[in-house]
């Protein structure tokens, strides 16, 4: 399979090396300083394109795949929130082809059908309160992160006395912390940790005067994404639409 990456940065690079591993051929790298090279031939050839870049410009991103013709697996989070129904429609209308997730490790695929079933069982337990918290380094530039709003969703989809996620507390590099985790009780709150090289801590909490049940994923590096990111690629190449984790396995 061919593969453009869009994105050069670690995520980038882990990718190339798992996509090189497994046989494939990396025949354009697109970063920062050569964005004419989105109407290149070499571009034009890929079969899928790997976009993890920052929410500012991973939608210009995505819009300039598809201007040339090539599918896109976009692993960049903070910006669906704005675009995902044009996404969706011009997958829909327009024959366009994109793959996103908030998170590709296999891992978190598996936590997070753990989640929803879960939540599905503590909804006949009114007396636990819920709460999820989440660590990433400190050059992520979006809080919450992309998959406590996923899983965070999962949850809402199965525990009937919360309708809405909230942000928490944040504490920044510098430990300062701001917000808070005091909300309604329809409310879930997300709080966020940014501190040093963390690649990715989600914790879900459940809570009653008796008890507390837990369940965390932690992701020692950028291997398992990178890996579900190729995964992900070698599933886009064969379908079309607008594809996610759900689509990629279904547990």
């Amino acid at each position: 399979m061919k593969i453009a990456l869009i994105g050069y940065g670690k995520m980038g690079k882990e990718i190339e090396q798992i996509a090189l591993s497994r046989g494939h051929e990396i025949v354009s790298i697109i970063d920062v300083n050569n964005h004419q090279d989105f109407a290149s031939e070499a571009f034009r050839s890929a079969d899928v394109a790997i976009e993890f870049t920052a929410p500012s410009v991973a939608y210009g991103n995505c819009l300039e795949a598809f201007k040339q013709g090539v599918k896109v697996v976009s692993g960049s989070t903070g910006w669906m929130s704005e675009h995902g129904e044009e996404m969706r429609r011009l997958c829909k209308e327009e024959g366009k082809t994109l793959f996103w997730a908030s998170n590709f490790s296999l891992g978190v695929a598996v936590f997070s059908a753990v989640n929803k079933y879960l939540a599905h069982i503590m909804n006949q337990f009114g007396n636990y309160e819920v709460s999820m918290v989440e660590t990433h380094h400190v050059h992520k530039l979006d809080a919450p992160s992309g998959t406590a709003i996923t899983l965070a969703e999962g949850i809402l989809e199965n525990l009937d006395r919360k309708d809405k996620w909230v942000m928490g507390t944040l504490t920044a590099p510098d430990g300062s912390v701001s917000g808070t985790t005091a909300c309604a009780p329809n409310e879930l709150p997300v709080s966020a940790i940014r501190e040093g090289e963390v690649p990715g801590i989600h914790t879900v909490c459940y809570e009653s005067e008796a008890d507390s049940i837990v369940i965390t994923h932690d992701a020692k590096n950028r291997k398992g994404f990178a890996l579900g990111a190729v995964l992900a690629a070698e599933y886009t190449a064969q379908h079309a639409g607008f594809l996610g984790m759900n689509d990629l396995f279904q547990f």
